[in-house]
């Protein structure tokens, strides 16, 4: 997976959709170009609120680091090794959240030169949830977003895929487990059937850019894939 995603509903909807607790104090807004860093809304379980809906800043940052300037490298954390991993390790048994998410992007290197951009994301509009892990930093409360194996036509655009929730793993997802590894299962491919692939403008290359154009289909020179929505499976 890239380092790009949008993520464009309120904290009310986010809240409603989740059935969680809104602890966002109106510092969330539409992104449709979602960088390294940036502040973006989680759903996470508190000891005392229940499900929550929060702010964090993608990009983990273990409790036990001297600073937070690396954490632009640690956006995505690979399903694989996360369970052994240093800095993955202790988030992953304590601290899963569900990160939502309207689509991501992934680049292909076009044959003229240049990269293509795509942008994955349900047909039908709901929303999608990445699964993540959470920590704290002092005040500073960060994640990463899980990867996995890309299936189906997604492995055409990008090797690795997010690990996406359906609605019914959210529970086991969040709630404390004895075997967190039996939960990096992939989704069911019938799952996946109605997310499209769709080729959009550069210009979400740019983390200045931002709208709703970026996530808008654009056509494709002659030779290249075909630009028409694409079902998996």
């Amino acid at each position: 997976m890239c380092g790009r995603y949008a993520t464009t509903r309120s904290a009310g909807d986010l809240s409603a959709l989740f059935e969680s607790y809104d602890d966002t104090g109106g510092r969330l807004g539409p992104d449709h170009n979602v960088a390294p860093t940036d502040p973006v809304p989680l759903v996470r379980v508190d000891a005392e609120a229940g499900r929550v809906l929060s702010v964090g800043r993608w990009g983990l940052v273990p409790h036990w680091s001297r600073s937070a300037a690396g954490a632009a490298r640690m956006i995505n954390a690979r399903a694989e090794t996360v369970a052994t991993s240093r800095a993955y390790a202790d988030p992953f048994a304590r601290r899963r959240c569900l990160v939502p998410a309207d689509g991501w992007y992934e680049w292909v290197r076009r044959p003229g030169g240049g990269k293509q951009p795509y942008y994955m994301t349900p047909r039908d509009g709901s929303v999608l949830a990445f699964a993540g892990i959470w920590s704290r930093w002092e005040s500073l409360l960060t994640f990463s977003v899980l990867t996995t194996a890309a299936v189906g036509e997604l492995a055409e655009v990008h090797d690795r895929m997010p690990l996406l929730l359906p609605r019914e793993r959210w529970d086991d997802w969040l709630a404390p487990a004895d075997d967190p590894v039996a939960l990096l299962t992939p989704p069911p491919a019938r799952w996946l059937a109605g997310l499209e692939i769709r080729p959009v403008g550069r210009a979400v290359g740019d983390v200045r850019n931002g709208g709703p154009g970026l996530i808008e289909r654009v056509s494709l020179p002659d030779g290249e894939r075909a630009g028409e929505e694409i079902t998996l499976f």
